[in-house]
Parts: C-alpha cells; structure tokens; sequence
C-alpha cells in the first residue's frame, strides 16, 4: 500500500514555528496560503504567538473553529521556542479535537529559503504540497540540494539535506536532521560531491538559514565548487511553514499527547571531539 493512501489531509490548516529568532504563522485552505505574520522576535515567542495566529485567522475570517488541522515545527533549535511552539498546539489540537502534525523546522527553512532564492511559484508549490504527488528521488543532474542552517554556537549547526530532482518538486529529505559541526559537515558534503560524476552533481548547493557565522567553514566547498554552492541568510516566512505544513499533513498525524520536540544530539563521536577542543 501507498503511505499516502486513504490519508485526507485536512483543508484549512493553522502552521506555526518558533525554532528561530523568527515566529512564523499561516492559515493555508487546500495549499493556498490565506494569511501569515512573520515577527522577528529574538525567541521571545511567547509574548506574540497567540496574538499572531488570532491575526492570522482575523485577516481571513476564521475562528478556530473552523480549522481542519494544525503543524507546528518541532525544531531542532532554540530549546525555549520549541517547547513554545509544541505545548501551544498541543493544547490547541487537544481542546479542538483538531489533528496535530509534527514539522520539521528544518524541512520548512530548507523549502522556504531555496523556494525564494531560486526564484519558484508559492501558488504552485502550494498546489504541489495540497496533491503531494510522486514520491521524491535523489537529486543529483539538473536537480538542487539544499542544507538549512540553524545556528547552535560553538560551530555546531542544526542542519540536515534535502534534494529537489529535477524539473522542480518539493524538497525530499536525504539526510536527517541533526546537530553537527560544520567543518565535519562541509567536508562530508564535499566528498559526497566529489564522488558524483561531475554530469551527475546537482546544479546547485543551497546552503540557506542562518549562514553568517559558518561562512569560513562553507569556504573549501565555494574554493572547490564555485558557482555550484550558494549561501543564502534567510528567516522562515509563514508562508512557507503553511506549505510545508500542508505536505507533512499527507503522513498520520501525530497522537496529541505524545508529540514531542526534536532536540537532536550531537553523536557521540562528535561530542567527545567537541569536549576535547
């Protein structure tokens, strides 16, 4: 059988994310974003998260009531916002009787902030999201990756990879979320490039989110693959939360009182490194 069959996502659905220092809200009906509020907030999320998604449905005409579904990110990030973000839509789907559904924070950023770099159609990725579709492939020749960045100090990034084969699509996961050091990621990344046929490389590395402080880090993969590696700063936009919110809904929801953040940990090998620098 099919994951995706006899699964009918909800129509209206309420996304929200607080992994970063930007609060992300939307209303989407059927992968059509309504209405979003972005705030950049410095993860004091909780002085605006509930007046933000009240705007949201306002804008739009909506009660809570009216909702089918809600996403929320479950990061990894800031500790603080996603407990934030996660109890508030606990609570909400418990005391609607409303599906919950688990994002990925990072699988949002990815798509947010390749989306608006390479210049694609939020109408039509919002479509693509509402039907879902075939089922993602590697990709490699004329298709995209994309490595969003959180940052979590001391080098270390929340950070994943996503692929977009070719001739568009959304992002499809490659490697899981996690929390790495960069200089061990950027060079893992250059060795899967590197073992690809150079007719078989993506078109194009994103790394997008919140870039700035790994820039000397991404630096031997621009030396080695120039224009193929782009670095793009970005803050998750609510709209984009909303579309990837309205994919994940394709999957079962999660069970309301067992959704939990993602907080990741480093591996092991990775700690010991970082305890010994």
């Amino acid at each position: 059988m099919n994951e995706y069959e006899n699964i009918r996502p909800p129509q209206r659905l309420l996304a929200f994310d607080t992994a970063t220092s930007s609060l992300a809200v939307a209303v989407t009906e059927g992968g059509r974003v309504l209405a979003e509020r972005n705030i950049h907030a410095e993860r004091n999320h909780s002085a605006y998260l509930v007046t933000a998604i009240g705007d949201c449905l306002e804008a739009v005409g909506l009660a809570k009531q009216d909702l089918d579904g809600i996403a929320v990110g479950i990061g990894p990030g800031s500790y603080t916002g996603i407990r934030i973000a996660v109890t508030t839509a606990k609570t909400l789907a418990w005391s609607l009787r409303l599906p919950v559904y688990g994002v990925s924070s990072l699988a949002a950023l990815a798509l947010g902030g390749w989306a608006g770099a390479s210049g694609q159609d939020a109408a039509a990725l919002g479509e693509l999201a509402a039907r879902r579709g075939e089922e993602g492939r590697r990709a490699t020749a004329g298709g995209h990756w994309i490595a969003p960045l959180i940052d979590a100090r001391r080098g270390q990034a929340y950070t994943a990879l996503f692929g977009v084969p070719a001739p568009g699509g959304l992002p499809e996961r490659l490697e899981p979320d996690a929390i790495r050091l960069m200089d061990g990621w950027a060079d893992e990344l250059q060795r899967q490039l590197e073992q690809l046929p150079p007719d078989e490389r993506p078109a194009r590395l994103w790394f997008v989110g919140e870039t700035e402080k790994h820039e000397a880090a991404i630096a031997p993969l621009i030396a080695a693959f120039g224009e193929l590696v782009q670095l793009v700063p970005y803050e998750l936009e609510g709209a984009w939360m909303g579309i990837a919110g309205m994919a994940r809904t394709w999957l079962p929801a999660d069970e309301v009182h067992a959704l939990e953040p993602n907080y990741t940990q480093l591996a092991e090998a990775e700690a010991k490194r970082l305890r010994n620098v």
